[in-house]
């Protein structure tokens, strides 16, 4: 008979058994048995301490060792279970996170969303979809939860129930418990380890080769870069693309929540924000960080995303002669950005005119690229433009593109093609004088100043 294993409880177990229901209570019986004597032999300090001197093998042993003296002494009968991969999962949750440590250690997997217990869903290639992973019961997930926010100081109970933290790898980590949720949940943001980069993004299609030349010589020109886009469009992957093309012999300094852009350059300053501690001390903004960031001589700041009040200290460094810096904004459109921007300003108390702030954010913004999530799982690239003046508009700016994509009509809606489109533009771009300055020619941009003088 083949023998197919799929997971129940978070344990491998015989797909065809004939007790699903008891198969889960046998393997439930088990890891607590297991847990049990272990715990019973070593301390948790010890334990933890053999994990870092001799490694997940000296556990596993060990488990192995108790499982096997258990079945021995026919405390629990694991015919037609595979051992194997039930001693793999009881020390995946002592030694790491349990029933999603595969998910974890999958390359491309993007998210991890734990709705409860019987409810894991994972992002992959851009889409959503339900895995097969199941925690054995609701405790079994609050200890996954405590192993993640214990070892930085944080706690997450009735009094505190939801915590923002990250994984060792990075990755960024939201949990919420009840009462202010039905069941826990977590939701993973993967960390990613590799950089993309050129060949990748024009094979996914996200970019062509002319677009990627285009945005070169925007960043060698110096000109002050937001991109923008809504949540999992990708906006931190192209910006850690985008700060690559920073020439090597500059001194950037990155600000972050947590720490996610892996530039190349040797001369590069990570500074990350920290959060208060249990008794509301200790905070560190982004805010905090990018005045501090004044003061170190940067070449580059980039601002890993801008969400409140650090927004308008941003927007005054790019105003006051930092050039060629960089950040990320939550937006649905281009034309969003703006009215995010002035929000986030009007947060530090700022009583100004609307088009006054209009004016500035145009003023310190060159150039704005957003970002789309399609239907088919792809990123693109969906428009790079720049504000314009316009007394006519509430704001005083207006948002004009400089390329879109623009989508092929009459598709198959299984897969989102099109193509990148520079826009039939009647003037020169305001972004072409900072070009110029920095010795960056442009060839539709030439064509147009040459049109003008003509």
């Amino acid at each position: 008979m083949d023998k197919k294993l799929v997971t129940l409880g978070g344990f491998a177990v015989v797909k065809d058994a004939p007790d699903v229901r008891g198969a889960r209570q046998s393997i439930s019986k088990l890891a607590a048995e297991v847990r049990e004597q272990l715990f019973r032999r070593y301390s948790a300090d010890a334990i933890l301490s053999d994990i870092n001197a001799k490694g997940r093998r000296y556990v596993y042993a060990q488990c192995a060792d108790i499982i096997a003296k258990i079945v021995s002494e026919s405390k629990i009968d694991l015919t037609g279970y595979s051992q194997q991969d039930v001693v793999a999962s009881i020390v995946s949750e002592i030694t790491g996170f349990g029933p999603i440590d595969p998910l974890l250690s999958a390359p491309d997997i993007t998210e991890i969303m734990v709705n409860g217990p019987d409810q894991v869903f994972i992002e992959q290639k851009g889409r959503i979809v339900k895995s097969d992973i199941r925690f054995e019961n609701v405790e079994q997930l609050r200890r996954v939860i405590d192993k993640i926010v214990q070892p930085l100081g944080r706690r997450i109970d009735e009094s505190s129930p939801y915590v923002d933290a990250r994984l060792p790898d990075g990755s960024r980590v939201n949990v919420i418990i009840p009462p202010i949720a039905l069941q826990p949940t977590v939701t993973i943001r993967r960390f990613r380890h590799d950089v993309m980069d050129r060949g990748d993004f024009t094979r996914l299609g996200s970019l062509d080769d002319a677009t990627v030349d285009f945005l070169s010589l925007l960043v060698k020109s110096r000109l002050n870069v937001i991109v923008s886009g809504g949540t999992g469009t990708g906006k931190t992957t192209f910006l850690n693309f985008l700060s690559g093309m920073i020439e090597s012999s500059e001194r950037i300094l990155t600000i972050e929540d947590s720490r996610e852009l892996t530039l190349k350059q040797p001369h590069v300053v990570a500074l990350e924000a920290r959060p208060a501690n249990i008794e509301g001390k200790g905070e560190v903004s982004i805010r905090d960080l990018v005045k501090n960031a004044l003061r170190m001589r940067p070449d580059r700041i980039v601002v890993g995303e801008v969400r409140g009040a650090e927004a308008f200290d941003m927007l005054q460094a790019m105003n006051t002669g930092h050039d060629g810096s960089m950040t990320t904004v939550h937006a649905n459109s281009p034309d969003d950005v703006l009215p995010r921007l002035m929000s986030m300003v009007l947060m530090t108390g700022a009583r100004l005119p609307e088009k006054t702030i209009g004016v500035m954010i145009a003023s310190a913004l060159d150039i704005v690229i957003h970002l789309y999530h399609f239907e088919d799982g792809s990123r693109k690239v969906g428009s790079i433009g720049e504000y314009v003046l316009d007394d006519t508009t509430q704001f005083g700016v207006r948002y004009v593109p400089l390329l879109e994509f623009v989508r092929a009509s009459g598709q198959a809606t299984t897969k989102v093609d099109g193509s990148f489109v520079m826009s039939q533009l009647s003037v020169v771009p305001r972004c072409y004088t900072k070009m110029k300055l920095h010795g960056v020619q442009y060839a539709p941009f030439e064509a147009l100043a040459g049109a003008e003088h003509a």
